[in-house]
């Protein structure tokens, strides 16, 4: 399958080398792929340059915005939620016809520091957002609820733990259901949703999520939904 990941932050890079590793034919894409090869300041979160990490995974294709989307079976969409609408415009409506869009990002808002708040939340949600700019488009939301590393290792953490999925279109996430199976989650720990509306209640997850990471001091925990017998 060919998967086209938009964003090269720790997220972008985490499920790019995930998937080029389980086979996958991936491309990243940027808007400046030359500027981001070049990248030199440190994520804040591993510690590694984009530079250093491109050389070690070079085998994965890196492009502009919307060079690889039109070929493509699948896209992450894996911007920060600030930047994502505005990514995707760029793109264009044309290529993300009857493509299914992976929507990750979340709307943290930073700009009045830490912890972030939602930029939008309760009466909508940023893949709601997504899904009505570009309404030819099939837009699941899912991973938004955890670590980039977790999101494609669900094995880090013991015992069962949960992943969400939500979306209109039951064909669109019984695809990204599978390329979830393929990272390692098992079928009886996804848990659908319904509709594209109840990505309101995993993206206002984030909160609790930020928090959660203040208390614990890091990022390696997720949800576990308990249902009494």
């Amino acid at each position: 399958m060919k998967i086209t990941v938009l964003g090269t932050g720790m997220v972008g890079q985490t499920i790019s080398a995930r998937l080029k590793g389980l086979g996958f034919d991936v491309s990243m894409e940027t808007r400046n792929p030359e500027e981001t090869k070049n990248r030199i300041e440190a994520n804040p979160m591993t510690g590694v340059a984009f530079s250093d990490w491109y050389k070690e995974h070079s085998d994965i294709a890196l492009v502009a915005y919307g060079q690889s989307v039109e070929d493509a079976e699948l896209v992450i969409n894996a911007t920060s939620g600030g930047a994502s609408l505005e990514v995707l415009s760029k793109i264009g409506s044309d290529k993300l016809t009857d493509k299914v869009l992976l929507d990750i990002a979340n709307p943290l808002d930073f700009s009045q520091g830490m912890p972030p708040f939602l930029s939008v939340c309760n009466t909508n949600s940023l893949a709601e957002q997504i899904q009505a700019k570009f309404p030819q488009t099939k837009v699941v939301k899912s991973l938004n609820t955890m670590n980039a590393l977790i999101m494609v290792h669900p094995e880090i953490i013991p015992g069962d733990h949960n992943v969400f999925v939500s979306g209109n279109d039951e064909l669109a996430k019984k695809k990204v259901i599978k390329l979830l199976n393929s990272f390692g989650w098992k079928t009886e720990n996804i848990i659908d949703l319904g509709d594209i509306s109840s990505a309101r209640g995993t993206e206002m997850l984030l909160p609790v999520w930020m928090r959660l990471w203040g208390v614990f001091g890091h990022a390696d925990f997720n949800f576990h939904i308990q249902k009494a017998n």
